[in-house]
């Protein structure tokens, strides 16, 4: 499917016309369908199977969360370098980032961690998409910190957890490709729309602000 730009492409910055499909995988599996929308526009159709198979999974415990006195708590597995939690039915179940570029550079993309607005634009205008996680809707939060066995804490969102792909920019607004599209969380929701630049830090630095910039190898 081809969702019609908001606007013409011409009057952004950078606009790379990412791949789009109707709707997720599963429920949970929004970081591998933000994937596929990334390997897709770079010519590669993977099924969510072929990605599992690039992927890591730490299945040591199957995520929960419980309220403390120091805010939201996760407990699961290592999402910061592997896949965690029951896909079907766990909402909690995620990865990072860097988790999942082992699944681009199966497919021989090149790969780079983006902290930062300009690092986004830069990629943009290198023709690189940019995997990201942020939040449903771009929508406020529960915040919480994911705790692996070892320990180890990342910052999270609790129960609006999302994976999108940045496609463009302006000095306004960066331009997303959420092929989650409308559901009954919210009918209106498009395939491809703009968030103002203030809302979309802020949201993503809620997850610690992840991201990964996909583009073809300067050898290919």
């Amino acid at each position: 499917m081809v969702p019609s730009p908001v606007r013409d492409p011409s009057l952004y910055r950078a606009y790379i016309p990412a791949a789009c499909k109707a709707g997720q995988f599963f429920h949970y599996t929004c970081e591998f369908d933000a994937s596929w929308a990334v390997l897709k526009t770079y010519g590669i159709d993977a099924s969510l199977d072929e990605q599992f198979a690039a992927m890591e999974f730490d299945t040591r415990v199957e995520p929960y969360y419980e309220e403390t006195s120091e805010g939201v708590l996760i407990h699961g597995g290592d999402i910061g370098r592997a896949w965690s939690g029951d896909y079907y039915e766990n909402f909690l179940a995620r990865c990072t980032g860097p988790a999942i570029r082992g699944v681009f550079a199966s497919y021989g993309l090149e790969t780079h961690r983006i902290r930062s607005r300009r690092g986004i634009q830069q990629s943009l205008d290198a023709g690189r998409l940019v995997w990201i996680k942020a939040t449903v809707d771009f929508l406020d939060w529960v915040p919480a910190t994911w705790v692996t066995p070892e320990g180890l804490g990342y910052p999270v969102v609790l129960g609006n957890d999302h994976a999108l792909v940045v496609m463009g920019y302006d000095d306004e607004v960066a331009v997303i490709r959420d092929v989650l599209g409308p559901t009954n969380t919210n009918w209106n929701r498009a395939f491809e729309y703009e968030v103002e630049w203030a809302t979309f830090m802020r949201c993503w630095a809620a997850q610690g602000k992840d991201g990964i910039a996909v583009g073809l190898s300067d050898e290919a």
